[in-house]
């Protein structure tokens, strides 16, 4: 009897392990505009996972840049609080080419020519779904991995 205790003991500790991980891995977002239109429309909530798998084709939440895509604050720690993470402006974009991948120069003008063929090192290249309604890599140019707050996993 006693080692069945035990068991249960370990399980609600595990899932008390498991939710606090949760609370610090994972986001719930509310997208505002229309730039990812019409598969994230405006209003809908998404699920982040924080540090998740940058490739091709996901799609991330990062942070909004300021005027020239620049910020005036370092980035977001990791395992920064909630209270932190809601202290700052969020856009969500796909990513079209990550670091290494061939830089898509001849339809994107902004990209910065002189980085070379290939996506830079901590570069990302993003772009919204909704290109008529869009800030992202065609206006901006390349995006830091470091602001990428992580990845859409649901919603």
């Amino acid at each position: 009897m006693r080692r069945g205790y035990w068991v249960v003991s370990a399980t609600a500790l595990g899932l008390a392990d498991v939710a606090v991980l949760l609370r610090y891995a994972v986001v719930r977002v509310t997208v505002r505009g229309s730039s990812m239109e019409p598969v994230y429309e405006d209003g809908a909530r998404v699920l982040v996972h924080r540090g998740g798998r940058i490739a091709v084709g996901r799609v991330v939440v990062l942070e909004r840049p300021g005027r020239g895509v620049s910020w005036p604050l370092p980035p977001v720690d990791r395992a920064a609080s909630s209270r932190a993470v809601a202290a700052r402006q969020w856009i969500i974009k796909r990513v079209a080419a990550a670091p290494g991948d061939p830089a898509p120069l001849d339809r994107m003008p902004a990209l910065d020519r002189t980085a070379g063929p290939v996506v830079p090192p901590g570069r990302l290249v993003l772009l919204g779904d909704n290109p008529k309604n869009s800030y992202d890599s065609r206006h901006a140019g390349y995006f830091p991995v470091e602001r990428v707050l992580g990845t859409v996993v649901g919603r």
